[in-house]
């Protein structure tokens, strides 16, 4: 597996969105621990270290397939690329002066061809593809398990505990225009209301992004599909398709980024599924 060359983002909307998860998960998860966990377990309890087990085990899963999507290179290899002699659905590329593998598309971000390319993620300022489809996978899912798992807490903890600092007109006022947070109220008291913002932002955020790529990761295809001949032409079964994303280890493979599991595809050689053939 290479190793990206320089997976720093490029562009000034990426870094932006790259920061939202680097700075602020991690503060926001001290904010968690320090204040809001011991409002509800005792310290040193079995809730309490369970809990905070759990947390760290949401946090490290974020945030290591965030740096695996970042630090794995998913573009082609040039010096492994062997077209075959009747080059198939091998195309040319305008940018690259070159032929490129089917499923692969340029990237004028990135400024790669990059195998079985999905689309270009603002968050950590790379393209998805073949190589690290499975690590932003796990990068939604587990942003949207945390932001699940930390809403619950938060909100007993603001609307029940803090009820009687809280639950006024001004806060609800405060949380459908956050402009007022710097202007009004304590510090302490908007900082919170802050984190749930972005609390209740990153639940959507997950929600709408695992209810658009889960279906197209079932059916085997990538965003960039746009017919429904695409769609359907390497569709191989639900297995096999998230098979071809997580890999021959799928079954434990979610559990850690650090758990190789080896793709059955390299990237270069497709085959269409026989009932597309057929069709032809």
């Amino acid at each position: 597996m290479r190793i990206r060359s320089n997976p720093l983002p490029r562009r000034l909307v990426d870094v932006l969105c790259f920061l939202i998860i680097a700075v602020f998960l991690p503060v926001v998860f001290l904010f968690e621990i320090v204040v809001v966990l011991p409002a509800f377990h005792e310290p040193g309890g079995f809730f309490h270290t369970f809990t905070f087990l759990m947390a760290m085990f949401l946090v490290f899963n974020i945030k290591g397939n965030m740096i695996a999507c970042m630090m794995i290179d998913t573009s082609v290899d040039v010096k492994k690329m062997e077209p075959p002699a009747e080059h198939l659905d091998w195309r040319e590329c305008g940018e690259c002066q070159r032929l490129a593998p089917p499923r692969s598309w340029h990237c004028k971000i990135c400024k790669v061809c990059v195998l079985k390319r999905d689309h270009h993620c603002l968050y950590t300022g790379c393209c998805i593809g073949l190589r690290n489809h499975r690590f932003f996978m796990g990068f939604i899912f587990y942003l949207f398990v945390g932001s699940v798992y930390a809403l619950v807490y938060n909100s007993i903890f603001m609307w029940i505990i803090q009820g009687h600092i809280y639950c006024n007109w001004l806060t609800l006022l405060k949380l459908t225009c956050p402009m007022l947070l710097l202007v009004t109220g304590s510090f302490w008291s908007n900082m919170y209301l802050l984190f749930y913002s972005l609390n209740v932002l990153a639940l959507a955020y997950g929600v709408l992004l695992l209810g658009y790529h889960v279906p197209i990761v079932l059916r085997g295809g990538v965003s960039a599909d746009r017919t429904k001949e695409s769609k359907q032409k390497y569709d191989r079964g639900v297995y096999q398709n998230l098979r071809c994303v997580f890999g021959d280890r799928m079954r434990i493979a979610w559990l850690s980024p650090l758990i190789r599991s080896d793709l059955p595809d390299d990237g270069y050689h497709w085959s269409a599924t026989k009932n597309i053939k057929d069709k032809d």
